[in-house]
């Protein structure tokens, strides 16, 4: 089993090794808003919003000062905008009046920020920070319970068996890997098993053949 796991993540580090995150940001703090933002939304219409966001308010410190209204303005065309508006705006005066601007360094503080949970901390410590992490978005969950990385129900189990079978080196650009291939090949309602580099492996591809 750990042989195949292995040739699993070697096949998916070969596709997927020059990836990263989709979003598009400059700072820390511009991605930890990008990625509140794209809960229940896609990165490219994120990246879209952002555009004048970022440039009009490019930090915690100017981004505190927009009143709810104004910022729904900029991010109307995202999902869930009206609570998104209020929970940037708090989070900002967090983040001016305690950090300084600056994003902490640990799970446990940056999930008591308002809407930052424990993908967007993950997302944010292993794309910002440097440190090791799997975040577990639908993709990842969908992905890594179909070709059998992990068998789990919940994201958190999930994320838990991921960090056991995934050499604690590999964490962050694992989950970028497993994101690319839920974007590119398997999808949601239509895997492109045939096109899949490792539907030899795939448990889902094994248990579904006709």
């Amino acid at each position: 089993m750990k042989a195949k796991l292995k040739l699993i993540l070697k096949l998916l580090q070969k596709t997927y090794k020059d990836t990263s995150t989709a979003l598009t940001y400059q700072t820390p703090f511009q991605l930890l808003i990008s990625t509140m933002l794209a809960a229940q939304s896609t990165d490219k219409r994120v990246n879209i919003v952002t555009v004048d966001l970022f440039r009009d308010y490019p930090d915690a410190m100017k981004m505190q000062t927009l009143t709810q209204n104004e910022l729904e303005h900029y991010i109307k065309t995202v999902g869930l905008y009206k609570t998104k508006a209020k929970n940037i705006i708090l989070t900002s005066k967090i983040l001016s009046e305690k950090y300084n601007g600056n994003i902490p360094e640990t799970r446990e503080e940056l999930m008591t920020f308002p809407g930052v949970g424990r993908k967007t901390a993950n997302v944010v410590l292993s794309i910002a920070k440097g440190v090791p992490a799997i975040a577990v978005d639908t993709h990842v969950f969908r992905v890594s319970n179909r070709i059998g990385l992990a068998k789990a129900d919940n994201v958190l189990e999930t994320e838990k068996q991921l960090m056991k079978n995934i050499p604690k080196k590999d964490w962050s650009d694992a989950h970028h890997w497993l994101i690319w291939h839920g974007r590119e090949i398997c999808k949601a309602r239509r895997p492109q098993c045939n096109e899949c580099p490792i539907a030899h492996l795939c448990v889902y591809n094994n248990t579904n053949k006709t």
